[in-house]
């Protein structure tokens, strides 16, 4: 029961980081990004979130979660392996008895009529990082139209009643409106001439000026005693983070000779340095992509190599 809720407690963990996290041999947990949204009906603010899902057909291993395990337990990759098949052995035995399984912050799972696996997500958690924190409220309606009656009637009391007063101005005002047009249309007038002279000045002075540079550029006598050597420029390829595990060996020279006999079968083998266990790391090669990664550690453990797992780490540049 304790590492039924101990593996419980690592795939949450897990989700928080990772939109797919894998159960070897049972399943995989899915999230997909989810907008806030607004519950019209009881005037509820969600924010924004992540959704969960399973599928039961993604299997594979891709290292993820016994990794996780072996690194939170400090314990060999194979023992942790063996945690996890006792995790979804005893899972599974529960379901096939009937029997509704809880894994706690994660969600319920149980068999349909047809003895199918089905999964219900827990609403407690939010594995979206950006959300921490945030839950979701309720607003009271705003109710606008009591607000309009009650001053509707208000009005009715008290109506008020507002009577348009004509008023004329004194003639000596017209005469000063106007002279002080006269004087606005005048500067105006002013203004403009000013302005035209400036960019006929402006415009002789550029054509001057591209002229002499013109005549500069035609005169001038450009020599090069010692020309610059050629510089090459080497741009190391960035690696990525998901890398395909060949093997690890105690032994260097034993490492040496899987990179000989992989580069013998058309791979392009390297280690990627001494892990904590003090074991040398062979890889097939290394991925950007995850998709991309799991496509080809499937391809090598259904032609090369069945023991072959995906490692998840950044490597030092």
């Amino acid at each position: 029961m304790f590492v039924f809720m101990q593996l419980a407690t690592y795939i949450s963990d897990l989700l928080y980081r990772y939109e797919c996290v894998i159960i070897p041999g049972f399943g995989a947990f899915l999230t997909q990004y989810q907008s806030a949204q607004i519950d019209q009906a009881s005037h509820t603010f969600i924010p924004p979130g992540k959704a969960l899902m399973f599928n039961r057909q993604l299997q594979t291993n891709d290292g993820i979660l016994a990794n996780y395990v072996a690194s939170v337990e400090n314990c060999s990759y194979t023992v942790a392996l063996q945690k996890i098949r006792n995790f979804t052995g005893a899972l599974s035995l529960q379901l096939s008895e009937g029997k509704k399984v809880t894994i706690a912050g994660v969600g319920e799972f149980y068999l349909s009529d047809e003895r199918a696996v089905q999964f219900s997500p827990s609403e407690k958690n939010n594995f979206n990082t950006a959300s921490f924190g945030l839950a979701p409220f309720e607003a009271q309606q705003i109710s606008r139209e009591t607000y309009k009656e009650d001053i509707t009637a208000l009005e009715k009391k008290t109506p008020i009643h507002i009577t348009p007063e004509r008023r004329k101005a004194p003639a000596y005002l017209k005469y000063a409106a106007i002279g002080l047009v006269a004087i606005a249309l005048a500067g105006f007038g002013g203004m403009k001439l000013y302005e035209n002279s400036v960019q006929d000045h402006n415009f002789a002075e550029k054509e001057k000026a591209e002229s002499l540079v013109e005549s500069q550029i035609q005169e001038a006598t450009f020599i090069i005693d010692n020309p610059l050597p050629t510089v090459h420029v080497t741009i190391p390829k960035e690696q990525g983070k998901y890398h395909i595990v060949a093997g690890a060996y105690r032994i260097e020279a034993n490492a040496q000779k899987k990179i000989d006999q992989l580069t013998s079968r058309g791979f392009s083998p390297k280690t990627i340095g001494v892990n904590k266990y003090g074991l040398h790391q062979v890889i097939y090669s290394s991925h950007e992509d995850r998709l991309e990664a799991l496509r080809a550690l499937r391809n090598i453990k259904n032609t090369e190599n069945k023991d072959a797992w995906l490692l998840v780490k950044k490597l030092d540049q």
